[in-house]
């Protein structure tokens, strides 16, 4: 049962994030940390989330700005250690907490599409990458800081898209590899690969179909939602 649970989640956000460029982490992380633990919950999302993004990026890479996520991505670098000792370090209800209140604060911000003067220029760009960086290895959420320094600099979806995939990609690979790979057995990792590519195949026939703001409500409700639900599991266990 629980693998099926698993496998859920993964396909809904593979999809959502195929569509929309972002969805995945949002939607999969606080399940995730309840199903599996933070640890596991958050390493699982940030391999999941850059296997998608690589193959979203195959696609859409002649679109990216390689200019403006040279600073988004050094910061992110430079900041995911710290993300990664602040998981292993932190008690199992302190860390879930956290994460509950750092998924919801962050998609508070990007529903009301916060303006905030320091997310501009190439400060801005380190200030947003440094805080994704720190985020995506912390509690597997690196992507709004990436939208509200895309909505401040002014950037349009198609835009936004595949430098998304790009700076979830670099992010991705250096969290996974400070954390480690996720402790699953063959069997689960069997229906965690098959989800992905079910995800991105829905996803991908999808796309386009689904209005832009609809699908962008969807997401960042459904994420509201569970990262309320961790909030609230990790204060009701410490």
């Amino acid at each position: 049962m629980d693998d099926l649970v698993l496998a859920g989640i993964v396909l809904f956000g593979a999809s959502l994030q195929w569509m929309t460029g972002m969805g995945f982490a949002l939607v999969a992380v606080p399940p995730l940390v309840l199903l599996l633990g933070p640890s596991e919950g958050v390493v699982l999302t940030n391999c999941a989330s850059g296997i998608i993004c690589l193959a979203g990026l195959a696609q859409g890479w002649r679109r990216v700005r390689v200019g403006a996520m040279v600073p988004l991505c050094t910061a992110a670098i430079c900041t995911v250690p710290i993300g990664a000792r602040l998981t292993a370090t932190l008690p199992e209800p302190v860390l879930m907490t956290v994460m509950g209140a750092l998924v919801t604060a962050a998609v508070l911000l990007v529903m009301y599409g916060a303006r905030v003067p320091a997310l501009r220029g190439r400060k801005g760009a380190v200030a947003a990458g440094g805080l994704g960086g720190l985020m995506n290895s912390a509690a597997g959420v690196g992507g709004p800081p990436i939208s509200l320094y895309a909505i401040n600099a002014g950037w349009t979806v198609r835009e936004f898209v595949p430098n998304a995939f790009f700076y979830g990609v670099v992010v991705n690979i250096f969290s996974v590899a400070a954390h480690g790979p996720p402790h699953l057995d063959a069997e689960r990792w069997v229906w965690v690969a098959g989800a992905l590519t079910i995800g991105m195949m829905i996803g991908r026939t999808f796309s386009g179909r689904l209005p832009e703001n609809r699908a962008r409500w969807l997401v960042l409700a459904l994420a509201l939602a569970g990262g309320m639900l961790a909030l609230g599991k990790g204060l009701w266990r410490l």
